[in-house]
């Protein structure tokens, strides 16, 4: 080896492409820089890009995902609704069967458990009564079949409920059919 020669430490100086501190840089080491800014710049904007449409696609699950849940509980709910309003005769029937008087009395107590069970059970599942006799007539919540004229109680109060109304979690289910005063003329 020749001892003159200085060592080699970098890339630069190995390729012959090292520039000495005052010189200006000639017009390919230029292009070069330019070229891979260039490129750089490229690649953030696309990184960006992707980033900007992974979050846009998460962002659409996450309302996918919402909505679906929301149409499931929906569906639920409804089908629900349905079989508590199929059952809704049966407990009628049975306020009307608990007002006949009956000379057995183990058998008129047999039929209040039985309808203070089947009450409690739809309770629990959200039905809930409206309470109409001397209220206040509500065409949201009561149904009008029926009016009398008088003076005793102010007018539009609810005289007599010939058929309960219901709500189901919140809900009308069914409105109460009654019967409502109203003033002479």
């Amino acid at each position: 080896m020749d001892s003159n020669k200085p060592i080699v430490d970098s890339p630069e100086v190995e390729n012959g492409t090292a520039q000495n501190a005052g010189e200006p840089l000639n017009t390919t080491d230029t292009s070069n820089l330019e070229a891979v800014a260039a490129e750089r710049d490229r690649l953030l904007a696309e990184r960006a890009d992707l980033q900007d449409r992974l979050l846009r696609r998460q962002a659409e699950f996450d309302n996918f995902r919402r909505r679906a849940e929301r149409e499931r509980a929906d569906v639920l709910e409804y089908a629900h609704t349905e079989t508590i309003r199929s059952l809704l005769p049966i407990l009628d029937d049975f306020e009307r069967a608990l007002k006949v008087e009956s000379a057995d009395k183990e058998y008129a107590r047999g039929m209040e458990l039985i309808y203070q069970r089947l009450a409690d059970s739809l309770k629990k599942l959200g039905l809930e009564p409206i309470t109409s006799a001397g209220e206040k007539f509500d065409p949201n919540l009561h149904h009008a079949v029926d009016s009398a004229e008088t003076d005793d109680v102010e007018d539009h109060t609810i005289l007599d409920e010939y058929q309960r109304g219901y709500n189901f979690r919140g809900k009308l289910l069914r409105p109460a059919m009654v019967k409502v005063a109203v003033r002479k003329s």
